[in-house]
């Protein structure tokens, strides 16, 4: 972290101090918006080798994203995670597409070349939906960080059986985790404020943050499922997958890293010999 970084990160550490002091629904208001805004907007530069263009319309913004090897009776979609980019999977086309897969991959909303500002897990499940009702089915996914938890919310509506294989590569588990990093991160202390914020998200989806769980959903689940994580996870602890990994259901298999953190184990050779292999 860089010193103007840090100055923007004390700056609103700053900012919801006051706010906490003259109004705790405001803040809680204002917590929740910069929650679901990315900080940063990754573009490709230039158009991917032999891919398609795809573009379709949700709630109002456009999404845009990538067809590769059309038309296939496998499809196989990529999901990127916050602050992120499709593009940035790009290394696992080539060898699905060997395998015989059709490959589609799509920047979320506000992120990449799609269009809108903010985000949230319902949003991003929503896109999802659109994309098997428009363009699959789709019977494989590879998902990473917060495209891990949006695609199994999106399972809970796709129709999956044992012949659909799904691969987490470090989900964000537990929201209430990525909530409470969030909250130690600005230094908002005020159980007022979090109890606001928390209601927010139920006023808006009718569920409680601990609804939005990975580890809630994967044993309801009748596909085929490969979870990675790192050991070294600073984003989505690997504290939060534990209960599930030490009593795994019949239809997931882990694979626990060393080393590769959060963002670099999606780039690792051997983790994405272990995905296409599993797919």
């Amino acid at each position: 972290m860089n010193f103007v970084q840090k100055l923007g990160i004390v700056y609103i550490q700053t900012k919801f101090k006051v706010l906490g002091v003259f109004s705790k629904q405001y803040a809680a208001r204002q917590a929740f918006q910069l929650f679901c805004t990315p900080q940063l907007r990754s573009k490709r530069k230039g158009a991917p080798a032999n891919a398609a263009p795809l573009r379709f319309s949700l709630n109002g913004i456009t999404i845009c994203g990538h067809r590769w090897n059309h038309p296939q009776p496998k499809k196989a979609l990529l999901l990127h995670g916050f602050n992120s980019a499709a593009y940035k999977f790009e290394r696992y086309v080539e060898p699905l597409v060997k395998k015989g897969y059709e490959v589609l991959a799509f920047d979320a909303p506000a992120h990449g070349d799609s269009g809108g500002k903010q985000v949230n897990a319902v949003v991003y499940r929503d896109m999802i939906l659109a994309i098997q009702s428009q363009f699959g089915p789709i019977n494989s996914f590879i998902a990473h960080s917060f495209g891990g938890i949006a695609l199994c919310l999106a399972l809970e509506q796709i129709p999956n059986t044992s012949s659909t294989k799904v691969v987490l590569i470090a989900p964000a588990t537990e929201t209430t985790s990525a909530i409470d990093s969030a909250f130690a991160m600005l230094k908002i202390k005020n159980t007022a404020i979090r109890s606001a914020f928390d209601n927010i998200i139920k006023q808006i989806s009718g569920h409680t943050p601990e609804w939005f769980s990975v580890k809630r959903i994967i044993p309801h689940l009748q596909a085929n499922v490969l979870w990675i994580h790192d050991e070294d996870d600073d984003i989505t602890p690997l504290q939060d997958v534990l209960p599930l990994k030490n009593n795994p259901p019949a239809h997931v298999q882990f694979l626990i890293t060393k080393g590769l953190g959060h963002r670099r184990i999606y780039h690792d050779t051997e983790v994405k010999k272990a995905i296409i292999g599993f797919l």
